[in-house]
């Protein structure tokens, strides 16, 4: 099965927002638009740097910290790793100690082993739940606030109750993520994953914006169908940051596309994806002109 056009977003190159600039902090009562920022590490995107507080950002959610058997973190690969899940080092690490200190990342949610491929990543689910124990183990020196196990889970997989006894395998707090591109609903949805993920996993819904599966105001009735069955303590939002480009490919979101998404989302922790590839200052501060 191809790419989704959602795994293409995340997968696109040479669209990352150039992070030069500044923006503001937050004034003294400033409204907080988001609570969080996504970063997906890659090769290209080693090294997060943003204003992404200025909208009220806290909180960082790292999409994983190894992908295609390649960490990101120290400690958990070895030249003579004869597992059955190997972890190769990255040519280059992130600097956790510097992000720890970013006012963006007082709370992280440690994304776990991952594929870049969907398809890969379901099929491989139990290979990436053994590497992802050696990297709860490495432990990188930020605050955690929980755990993420990045693959994606949506009602056209047929297999995902399997998921189940494999989330029990990793510590709490933990999340996943859900999308729907097929709009079945907010309540058919909140009933599929009720029956079958567990009830202490918490869930990321992404909201489909970004390749216009759906507008602000339909996202939000996905959240609030959510958060009605599963408990809204289990649920947070996903604001996808970026749109579809002339030619192919995937453009950072204007100020007036996004806006409406984080006016929407209100009452919900709602996570900006991505920052280093979408959420540039320029568009921060016009984002902060908009919303007012």
């Amino acid at each position: 099965m191809p790419p989704s056009p959602r795994r293409r977003a995340l997968l696109a190159a040479g669209l990352s927002a150039v992070l030069t600039g500044g923006c503001s902090a937050p004034r003294p009562g400033d409204p907080s638009w988001a609570q969080g920022v996504v970063w997906q590490p890659d090769n290209d995107h080693i090294d997060p740097h943003g204003d992404w507080q200025a909208l009220g950002v806290t909180d960082l959610l790292v999409q994983w910290t190894a992908v295609d058997d390649v960490s990101f973190l120290p400690g958990t690969s070895s030249q003579h790793d004869a597992s059955s899940a190997p972890l190769h080092p990255s040519e280059r690490l992130p600097d956790w100690t510097r992000i720890a200190d970013e006012p963006w990342a007082r709370n992280v949610i440690v994304g776990l082993a991952g594929r870049f491929d969907e398809s890969s990543a379901r099929a491989q689910a139990a290979r990436l739940v053994e590497q992802s124990k050696r990297l709860v183990a490495a432990r990188p020196p930020v605050h955690i606030d929980g755990y993420y196990f990045p693959v994606e889970v949506d009602p056209t997989w047929q297999h995902a109750a399997a998921l189940a006894p494999l989330l029990d395998q990793l510590p709490r707090p933990l999340w996943i993520s859900v999308y729907d591109n097929t709009n079945i609903g907010g309540a058919a949805l909140a009933a599929w994953l009720d029956g079958w993920l567990p009830r202490d996993v918490g869930v990321f819904w992404q909201d489909g914006c970004g390749v216009y599966a759906r507008g602000p105001a339909a996202a939000r009735e996905y959240a609030d169908a959510l958060a009605a069955r599963l408990g809204k303590p289990r649920v947070r939002l996903i604001a996808e940051a970026f749109r579809p480009a002339q030619g192919g490919g995937f453009r950072p979101a204007s100020a007036a596309e996004l806006a409406p998404q984080l006016r929407a989302y209100r009452d919900f922790r709602t996570y900006l994806f991505d920052g280093p590839h979408y959420v540039s200052p320029q568009l921060l501060q016009e984002l902060r002109n908009t919303l007012g």
